[in-house]
């Protein structure tokens, strides 16, 4: 009885629409009139978009351009300022609020935030980086991606004295996202806090370095805690979409750069009413992030270092 509540929870808002979807994904089906069972006609569709920029391989490019990225440049800034953040300072805590504020600001009134610090024209992060000499960049309003063949001539072109436009929206995702790692720094700190001094004496006996005590001692005794945040990364970034619906104002644009599966399944669903289509990108979503999950802890085996129990 007491059990009950949670239990008719779980059925209709887990269960159901979970056995729903899957029926949906072989039909087609408005939202409007009964569903009319199509069998395998929206997957051949989605097969036949893979590999193309329109649909769900232009969706599926930009998704795995910005998970591949931001997550491992997550998890990288997250250790380096979890390791600063340990340190013994004069006003640490301020230190430590500062780099966690950002994480608990609301997605919406953070991405209208980026919207003027990315502006082009009067924006705070071009007035930033033209300290370094590197001109404004357009951010928001170019397609263009940092790593992509394009970008090589536009820095050939840079060399030969012309302005170097080289950032795009999904770099400027990118950006936004690793502003708010303080998450998983706050979950970094505590491990450091958890690792035994002893190793550090015994490292600093056997004359090791600071930075061969943190490839050695920090690294392996944080793998448990980067594994965990590896795996919640990946997942939070394919399931990204308040911010990628605010800065493409709910488009996708420039270019079809910001058009993610996530946003993708929202329009086709709800604007394009194609709710069977987006049944079975939400299906193709839960076998893409079920195989890449499965693989990380395939791969932990052989880079995850548990400690023994006493």
């Amino acid at each position: 009885m007491f059990c009950s509540p949670w239990i008719l929870g779980f059925l209709l808002l887990f269960a159901w629409p979970f056995v729903a979807s899957l029926y949906w994904s072989l039909c087609r089906f408005d939202l409007i009139n009964p569903p009319e069972f199509v069998g395998l006609e929206n997957y051949r569709r989605l097969a036949s978009e893979i590999g193309t920029d329109r649909g769900f391989g232009r969706a599926l490019s930009n998704t795995l351009y910005f998970s591949l990225i931001s997550v491992p440049l997550s998890v990288a800034v997250g250790v380096m300022l979890a390791v600063a953040l340990s340190t013994k300072i004069k006003g640490q805590s301020v230190y430590r609020t500062l780099v966690f504020l950002p994480s608990v600001i609301p997605v919406v009134a953070a991405s209208v935030l980026w919207l003027w610090l990315l502006d082009p024209e009067c924006g705070m992060v071009n007035y930033l980086i033209s300290w370094l000499g590197i001109p404004g960049q357009n951010w928001l309003n170019q397609s263009r991606s940092v790593i992509s063949p394009e970008s090589v001539g536009v820095l050939t072109n840079w060399f030969n004295g012309q302005p170097l436009k080289l950032f795009g929206s999904k770099d400027a995702l990118i950006l936004m996202t690793v502003w708010g790692v303080g998450n998983f720094v706050v979950i970094y700190l505590a491990a450091l806090s958890d690792i035994p001094t002893a190793l550090y004496e015994a490292a600093e006996i056997d004359g090791a370095s600071a930075l061969r005590k943190f490839w050695h001692v920090t690294i392996p005794m944080l793998s448990p805690v980067i594994f965990f945040n590896l795996v919640m990364g990946l997942i939070r970034s394919v399931q990204t979409f308040a911010s990628i619906y605010v800065l493409s104002e709910g488009t996708g644009e420039p270019g079809g750069s910001l058009m993610m599966i996530s946003l993708q399944l929202f329009l086709s669903a709800f604007a394009d009413f194609e709710m069977g289509y987006a049944s079975a990108m939400a299906w193709i979503l839960f076998v893409l992030l079920l195989a890449c999950t499965s693989l990380l802890f395939r791969t932990s085996r052989h880079w995850v270092h548990y400690r023994a129990a006493a």
